[in-house]
């Protein structure tokens, strides 16, 4: 997008607010017509998951991993209904929070979620909407032919991915991903308020050094209140994958693995605040890039998660007559006021408040911790890797687990996009991410569409 001085009659796009360039007759962005111009709107840690509590070896000779005993096990061992635990620290993973139930420094809200006084309005739905992820049998495949324009179904879109009829922008690629890597399968939808796509996710699968599966996944959610958060999702999410699937075949311990891969994907978006001087002139009350991070390694008898920020994982059993549980603890405001005891989670996730996080990933985070869990389940399942764009309407495990497909362990992607379409037909207020990954890890080339 161009920084040139923008003309004083129309600075901004009425549709989606991006800036507009003098002579521009349509929005750069969205494609809107820019000739007829409304009024802008008003801005405003192991665990056994065995009923008996007895832990079972998981067949791997990890090497001995720093802060660990000399068997190389980095947490005890419990259930993950077990929660609380604690972080790769061995600290709580609830922060204290301020006894008169305000934010504590260091507090930022993503925009979707921020009191509505502070945030702009956004239309309803943007007319140039993803692919519905509700009714697609499969991903989209880009034609070898020229492409014609989803507006006027007319004109040739040309190379910077504008009509050359209409001048309509056409979707982006990131307004609707699916993939696949071995079992395992994700799935991220712009949804129906936003105009573009601010979670990344990564998923993939390698061996351990004895030969054994090892599958995980990465999702990201970008916090739109800061400059360029899809492009700190991405950067994430890849740093974070690239730093498991060189860890795990060495013999590292997944869970050192997991806290080492969510330091690798700090740096990577801490590197994209380093700007040459003067480039973010043109917003300089804009935040630091800035997203939240949620990732699941799981091999034939572990299940790891790792996590800063509010987004999470879920625990699915494919036994749905035993307990589903929430493998994380967020990093806001909400399950602060819950720790102190100050507000029930009810009333904490009523609050206009709730969604105010209290870390993330961010040159301008107060301080990085990594938080780690490990757990042995005794049985099969799934885990549910998600933003908050899917769990706003299914937040409890057990709301998780009724919208989880019964199949799931063996149709991820399905799931995947069934999950997606849970959210949308709930609103889809915001972008929704979910990847779905089955418990025990398995062989490659396991799981169906």
């Amino acid at each position: 997008m161009s920084h040139m001085p923008q003309q004083a009659a129309l600075s901004k796009c009425p549709n989606c607010a991006e800036p507009v360039e003098p002579g521009d007759r349509f929005c750069g962005a969205c494609g809107y017509d820019l000739s007829v111009v409304p009024a802008l709107p008003q801005d405003h840690p192991t665990l056994t998951m065995d009923a008996s509590g007895r832990s079972a070896p998981d067949g791997t000779a990890w090497p001995v991993a720093p802060g660990t005993d000399a068997s190389g096990t980095p947490a005890a061992v419990h259930l993950p209904t077990d929660l609380p635990g604690t972080d790769s620290g061995g600290s709580p993973l609830r922060a204290p929070a301020p006894a008169d139930g305000t934010p504590a420094p260091g507090v930022r809200f993503d925009r979707s979620q921020e009191p509505e006084e502070y945030r702009p309005q956004e239309p309803e739905e943007y007319r140039l909407q993803a692919p519905d992820p509700r009714t697609a049998v499969e991903p989209a495949t880009p034609a070898e032919a020229a492409q014609v324009c989803v507006a006027c179904r007319a004109g040739r879109v040309d190379d910077d991915g504008y009509c050359e009829n209409c001048g309509h922008a056409q979707p982006r690629e990131r307004d609707h991903m699916e993939r696949e890597s071995g079992p395992i399968a994700a799935v991220s939808d712009r949804g129906l308020r936003h105009h573009r796509n601010e979670d990344a996710f990564t998923v993939g699968h390698t061996a351990l050094p004895d030969g054994s599966p090892a599958v995980l996944a990465v999702v990201c959610d970008g916090v739109s209140s800061a400059t360029r958060p899809d492009e700190a999702s991405l950067a994430a999410s890849q740093a974070a994958g690239e730093a498991l699937l060189s860890a795990l075949p060495r013999g590292t311990h997944p869970q050192q693995a997991m806290h080492e891969a969510i330091v690798a994907a700090a740096r990577a978006v801490n590197a994209l605040a380093d700007e040459p001087a003067g480039a973010r002139e043109h917003a300089p009350h804009q935040n630091a890039p800035a997203c939240t991070i949620v990732g699941a390694v799981v091999t034939s008898g572990l299940l790891v998660v790792g996590w800063v920020g509010d987004s999470r994982a879920y625990w699915v059993p494919v036994d749905r007559g035993a307990p589903s549980a929430r493998l994380t603890e967020d990093d806001s405001w909400a399950a602060q006021m819950v720790a102190a005891g100050l507000m029930t989670e009810a009333e904490a996730y009523a609050d206009e408040r709730a969604h105010a996080i209290t870390g993330w990933l961010g040159a301008d985070a107060y301080e990085l911790e990594p938080h780690t869990a490990s757990f042995k389940p005794d049985r099969p399942g799934v885990v549910v890797v998600c933003t908050d764009g899917l769990w706003n309407y299914a937040e409890t495990a057990e709301e998780m687990a009724e919208a989880v497909p019964l199949d799931a362990a063996v149709r991820p992607l399905h799931s995947a996009r069934v999950l997606v379409g849970h959210a949308l037909d709930g609103g889809g207020h915001d972008n929704v991410t979910v990847a779905v990954v089955p418990f025990p890890a398995l062989p490659q080339g396991a799981g169906s569409a």
